[in-house]
């Protein structure tokens, strides 16, 4: 097998370098990742004298997930215009105010229909809301949301010219991910948000938010990097947020779909 000359391989790692360099500059987060093959350390680690062990850290006591009765979960509806009616999004907000489609109105502290321009050129769809979006009723303002805010500056877009959403409109007890009959009933609100903001660009976050939006099956690995037209935009699916604060490495796939938004949006339609 013949060897790489000296000068080949110093050019390659120096390009992962720059690689890395430039996704911590657009993602501003202290971790670098390098790449896998400049891992390895440039000297033998030092022996060090073995240290009496820890006690362990006491497990940490889980959120209860407390749910209604099956003859709880649902309750009709107030009367609203139907939705397709309703001529703007506060509109839109305050019937999912008072949304009783599913259980989830049940466990919530307040719904987080979404917030951004109105005529933003970009919508970015997650996949709901989390215990500081519950509390505060806008979305991704937790540790994912301040990495989401850093992530559309580097491509040149303050939040407040974004339209940013959820799949639900409510917070799942625990976290825990969406259900099939959450999803059906806070599509037509997702749906229609889209027909009123009119979006050039939809930045769809995780699989729960890729799945509803192009009505497949696929997980996000599969879709992301590619564009599909769906509903009047081009959709763009990616990592969510906080799937990247789990594995940093996987910020680099996603700042080559952020990258491919921005060319998008300055192509316009």
């Amino acid at each position: 097998m013949p060897t790489e000359p000296a000068g080949d391989r110093i050019r390659r790692i120096a390009a992962g370098l720059r690689a890395a360099v430039e996704v911590e500059e657009a993602f501003g987060l202290e971790e670098l990742v390098l790449p896998a093959r400049t891992r390895a350390p440039l000297e033998p680690p030092v022996a060090r004298a073995p240290e009496a062990p820890e006690a362990p850290p006491p497990e940490p006591i889980p959120e209860p997930v407390l749910e209604p009765a099956l003859e709880q979960r649902a309750e009709p509806p107030p009367e609203f215009p139907p939705i397709s009616e309703l001529a703007s999004l506060d509109d839109l907000a305050g019937v999912v105010a008072e949304c009783r489609k599913c259980h989830l109105h049940s466990t919530r502290t307040r719904t987080v229909p979404g917030a951004g321009a109105a005529d933003a050129d970009l919508m970015v769809v997650g996949e709901a809301p989390g215990a500081d979006e519950d509390r505060q009723g806008i979305p991704f303002v937790g540790k994912a949301g301040q990495l989401l805010t850093k992530m559309l500056e580097a491509i040149d877009l303050p939040r407040d010219r974004v339209f940013i959403c959820n799949t639900l409109k409510c917070r799942p007890p625990g976290n825990r991910t969406p259900r099939p009959p959450e999803i059906a009933a806070c599509l037509p609100y997702l749906l229609r948000q889209i027909e009123l903001v009119k979006p050039k660009v939809i930045l769809a976050l995780g699989t729960p938010a890729a799945r509803t939006l192009l009505d497949t099956r696929e997980g996000i690995t599969r879709l992301r990097g590619r564009i599909f037209p769906r509903h009047g935009a081009r959709c763009v699916p990616s990592f969510h947020p906080a799937y990247l604060l789990r594995n940093p490495a996987a910020k680099r796939e996603s700042w080559t779909d952020l990258k491919l938004v921005k060319k998008l949006l300055a192509e316009g339609t």
